[in-house]
């Protein structure tokens, strides 16, 4: 038998990623995560974080607040990395619990990966209210999912203690910022990274792991 039969293989690095539907930087982050991982071995779990849960108010596009933050931050970020992204114009803002419920539905079936980012891209670039259980019922479908059962689902609450315990792990991370990726438990990124940033980090899980199960030599000898 060959003897690389025998070691074990590289554990695939994983990343954590915090994010709100109705957070623009999250949107703009998933650009650098692909770009930076494309190529490695890696697991990229979204992880579900409500910036303005109820009873909180959410925001409204017709006050200053959110067109200011576009123009000064949002709107020239997104041309340097050449993503399509507009201010929504529903109003007020939805309340995202709906929408991260129907993620852990989406999860449990298989389509986890795809759901978050066509969450994103519903609300920033197609100005769908993704608060309400019809449009989220359209896009599972698109999906793949069977959207009887999602619309079912989120009527009976099937997955709000699902919800509930995934916002209670973001807690015990600390997360208090949209998006927070946390890279193989050891590096922690808030905000949009670069993809570079990314990469490293991955990188630096990846050669942590070689030396802890002994795929490569240290200054003690192999």
């Amino acid at each position: 038998m060959n003897e690389l039969e025998n070691e074990p293989a590289a554990e695939k690095v994983r990343i954590k990623v915090w994010s709100d539907y109705v957070c623009p930087f999250c949107m703009l982050a998933e650009g650098p995560l692909h770009e930076a991982t494309h190529d490695l071995d890696v697991e990229i779990e979204w992880m579900p974080f409500e910036l303005r849960p109820h009873p909180t108010p959410t925001l409204r596009p017709e006050d200053a607040y959110l067109p200011a933050v576009w123009a000064r931050s949002v709107y020239p970020m997104a041309r340097r990395m050449g993503v399509d992204i507009t201010l929504p114009t529903v109003s007020p803002q939805p309340y995202t619990r709906l929408a991260f419920e129907g993620y852990q539905y989406a999860a449990e079936h298989g389509r986890a990966a795809e759901y978050t980012p066509r969450l994103l891209r519903a609300f920033f670039q197609e100005n769908r209210d993704i608060g309400r259980t019809e449009v989220l019922a359209d896009i599972a479908a698109e999906l793949g999912l069977d959207a009887e059962g999602f619309t079912r689902a989120l009527a009976e609450g099937s997955y709000t203690e699902t919800h509930r315990e995934a916002l209670r792990t973001a807690e015990a991370y600390r997360i208090s910022v949209a998006p927070t990726l946390i890279i193989g438990e050891r590096h922690r990124i808030e905000g949009v990274a670069t993809a570079a940033q990314i990469r490293k980090a991955v990188l630096d899980v990846q050669a942590e792991q070689a030396v802890a199960s002994g795929a490569a030599c240290g200054i003690d000898g192999c």
